[in-house]
């Protein structure tokens, strides 16, 4: 199943960077295994992108607070949306991909608890306990394990 993960946030905004940060540790251990989007904030094209794939897992930094300070959930299209063309939910994104293009791909959110956002601020250790946590989870989830498997199936037709 191809997969796109989108990393959302600021690489020098503290820990509006976990979204990138996961990506990075992504592609540096399972370089190929999935498609990798980074952005600052999602916007209405990213409807057009998200189309092109089964499934989608959106990564992103979160002030509210999470139990375990990161969580995996499935992502559903909003019922509804407003115009702007900019800072759009992943929900308003899927909600965008389904109207525009008949297509809604399987989507999850993966929200990580960050505690420092300001320009120039380092990751704090919280969020950085919290990213590995979040990355141990996605490791162990079935959207690895599938894409995995993905991978090794293509392999074998060659």
């Amino acid at each position: 199943m191809r997969t796109l993960l989108i990393g959302i946030g600021n690489g020098s905004r503290g820990d509006d960077a976990l979204g990138w940060l996961f990506l990075n540790d992504i592609e540096g251990k399972d370089p190929g295994r999935f498609d990798l989007e980074y952005r600052y904030q999602l916007q209405v094209e990213d409807a057009d992108i998200i189309s092109k794939y089964e499934r989608v897992l959106f990564v992103d930094a979160t002030e509210e607070l999470i139990p375990k300070g990161y969580a995996l959930k499935k992502c559903e299209p909003a019922r509804s949306y407003y115009f702007s063309s900019h800072l759009q939910s992943p929900e308003a994104v899927l909600y965008l991909c389904e109207t525009l293009y008949r297509k809604t791909p399987e989507a999850y959110v993966l929200p990580i608890k960050g505690y420092r956002w300001e320009l120039g601020e380092p990751l704090s250790d919280k969020a950085s306990n919290h990213l590995q946590r979040a990355l141990d989870l996605f490791r162990s989830s079935e959207l690895y394990k599938q894409a995995q498997i993905k991978e090794i199936e293509t392999e074998e037709l060659f």
